[in-house]
This record gives C-alpha cells, sequence and structure tokens, in this order.
C-alpha cells in the first residue's frame, strides 16, 4: 500500500489525532514516520505483505488512539511500539490458529471413498466392531466409544500406551477395510421385518 493510500484511507480519522500532535497532523505523522515503521516491520515480517499490513495497523491506532497521546515527542516510539505489539499479537495468534494451504494438507486428511462415507451408518459401524478380535476390539471401544486416552486405556487393559496405540491403529485399519467392502443389498421382504 503507497504512502498516499495510507493517509487516503484515515483521512476521516485524522481529527483526532492531529489533537495529540499539535499543527502538524495525521499527513504529516504518516509521511515522517511510514519509511522507517515500514522497514522495521519488514525486518520483523520478512515479507512485504505482512510488513505493509502491519504499518497500516499501527496508523489505524494511530489515527483512532493517538489523541491520547499527551506528548508530541514520543509519536515515533508510540508508533513503533504499537508495531511491535501488533506483531506480537499476531504472533500469538498464528501459533493458535495456524493457517494451512488446503493442497499441503491433503495427505494428512483421511482417506474415505464417497460411497462408504455415504452409505456408512452407526449400526453396520457397531456391527463391524463386534467381528473385530477381542485384543483390538476393547482398545477401539474405549477410545471412540468410551473417549478414554490412551494412557486411561493403558491403565484399565493392564498393557503399556505403545501396545494401546498399536491395537488401536490396528484395529481401526481393520474397521476401515471392513466397512469399505459393500454390504449386499437388503431384500424388499427383509425390510418389511425389521
Amino acid at each position: 500500500m503507497s504512502l498516499s493510500e495510507v493517509v487516503g484511507r484515515f483521512r476521516d480519522q485524522e481529527l483526532g489525532a492531529q489533537d495529540a500532535i499539535g499543527n502538524s497532523g495525521f499527513e504529516d505523522v504518516v509521511e515522517r514516520y511510514y519509511h522507517p515503521l515500514y522497514q522495521f516491520a519488514l525486518s520483523l515480517t520478512h515479507t512485504e505483505s505482512d510488513a505493509a499490513d502491519m504499518t497500516q495497523q499501527a496508523f489505524y491506532l494511530w489515527a483512532t488512539k493517538g489523541h491520547q497521546l499527551r506528548d508530541d515527542s514520543k509519536v515515533k516510539t508510540w508508533l513503533f511500539t504499537t508495531l511491535h505489539r501488533e506483531f506480537l499479537r499476531v504472533c500469538r495468534q498464528d501459533r493458535r490458529f495456524p493457517h494451512y494451504e488446503l493442497e499441503d494438507t491433503c495427505i494428512e486428511l483421511p482417506s474415505v471413498e464417497p460411497l462408504t462415507a455415504e452409505n456408512l451408518d452407526v449400526t453396520r459401524v457397531l456391527q463391524a466392531l463386534v467381528q473385530l478380535p477381542a485384543v483390538y476390539q476393547a482398545p477401539v471401544r474405549l477410545f471412540y466409544l468410551g473417549e478414554h486416552s490412551y494412557k486411561e486405556i493403558a491403565d484399565i487393559l493392564g498393557v503399556p500406551v505403545g501396545t494401546v496405540q498399536s491395537r488401536i491403529a490396528r484395529g481401526k485399519s481393520r474397521l476401515q477395510r471392513m466397512l469399505a467392502t459393500p454390504t449386499p443389498p437388503v431384500a424388499e421382504s427383509d425390510r418389511r421385518r425389521r
């Protein structure tokens, strides 16, 4: 974003900022500090678009809250501090809510055939679960139906946590194979009996 675009965007809020800095006005503050502030933001973010966004946000905050500053000599410090705080806020937010491109995460998504997902119902899953060997059935039931942690399941079954993880993974794999095979269609006479 260019300097004139930043100034134009915040012209409506200039009055509040102008009170704090006397005669110099909002445009003067932007003209004076835009480039050093942008360079500082670029050194923090390492990308031009993020640096421009942070610089714009700092001037937006100046336009809305700058009138609260009582000492005109601290405008530069206020802007740089505000930009740095905004950078830290964005970093915290990115850690809490990371952004991933869909193409990068497709490998991690479980592969379920569309027909399997559409035809899957609770009764069928529970029937398949009963057919699992007991060694896999208990951990899978406790994990998915009982919502127990690996540690809790290990304590309940008296086996190591690694064994629990292995049994759940193998049981889940067997369940997926069972559910992937199509079920034979139910005859009309059988439907009426249900």
